[in-house]
């Protein structure tokens, strides 16, 4: 379950949701300026491109992605890190399983719905 402003968050207490094609979603800690959440893909997944008014800031946490942000592709492994404005089209192809450490700002809304 998930609390806006909840101070402690502990993984063990965090929903994972199934967003299909091999993506798991976690939401962490968020207040109305900013949020975190986890995504575990599994190989082959894709983060279909997209694009939403919050600026991301993505840390991948373990795997390898290929990813694109603005028409322009990189791999992406371990202990990289992305920043996506707002607006900006991106998405990626997991190419080995893999966990993604989303930062938004502000709040994704939608996600709590």
């Amino acid at each position: 379950m998930h609390v806006k402003d909840q101070r402690w968050v502990f993984y063990k207490d965090t929903d994972p949701q199934d967003q299909g094609n091999g993506v798991i979603r976690r939401i962490l800690a968020y207040n109305d300026d900013m949020m975190v959440v986890e995504n575990t893909f599994s190989k082959d997944a894709v983060g279909a491109l997209h694009s939403h008014p919050h600026t991301q800031i993505t840390y991948v946490k373990s795997g390898k992605f290929e990813f694109t942000i603005d028409g322009e592709k990189h791999i992406v492994t371990e202990g990289d890190t992305l920043l996506k404005t707002d607006g900006v089209v991106h998405g990626c192809v997991c190419l080995e399983a893999g966990v993604l450490l989303d930062i938004f700002s502000p709040c994704r809304e939608d996600f709590l719905q």
